[in-house]
């Protein structure tokens, strides 16, 4: 599936997501007796929304503050040109802190999210960073609270509803 094609979700499809999000430990024989479909419908349903992609993973959600970074923050990069997106993001998947980084545009040529233990530990983690002679510049920014957490439900349900 390349980006930009729309996957239709139908009401089934929604709360069988709904259902894995809320208990991911669930079984398929559980979603079917819940959903009060066939055991082979479930199946069926969930293969189909992993192979297109809807579905990425079955496993844990990992808080970093509870195994010690407690410290999120969003880094914006000005990369040298020259060196190219992939070089950077090759650096980048190479340290434990860089969360996700994504090509943006603006003033800006990446976004990341980072990790630290302590403001003390978020320099460290920054000048690693910006140790790449591919990059040219980053800037910083603190989150302080998380407001609404990285969700997925609200755009399932409206998705299924057309």
């Amino acid at each position: 599936m390349t980006a930009g094609q729309r996957v239709q979700l139908d009401a089934l499809d929604a709360r069988l997501i709904e259902l894995l999000a809320e208990e991911p430990r669930i079984g398929v024989l559980e979603c079917s007796r819940r959903l009060g479909v066939a055991r082979g419908t479930v199946q069926a349903r969930l293969d189909k929304l992993a192979e297109r992609g809807v579905v990425s993973g079955f496993g844990p959600e990992i808080s970093p503050a509870a195994i010690g970074f407690g410290v999120t923050s969003f880094v914006t990069l000005e990369i040298s040109q020259r060196h190219g997106h992939d070089l950077v993001a090759a650096h980048l998947a190479a340290i434990p802190e860089v969360l996700e980084a994504h090509t943006i545009t603006g003033s800006s040529d990446l976004l990341c999210r980072i990790v630290a233990r302590s403001n003390t530990d978020l320099q460290r983690v920054i000048d690693q960073i910006v140790s790449y002679e591919g990059i040219r510049r980053a800037s910083t920014i603190i989150a302080l609270a998380e407001q609404i957490p990285y969700r997925t439900l609200p755009l399932v349900r409206s998705a299924a509803q057309g």
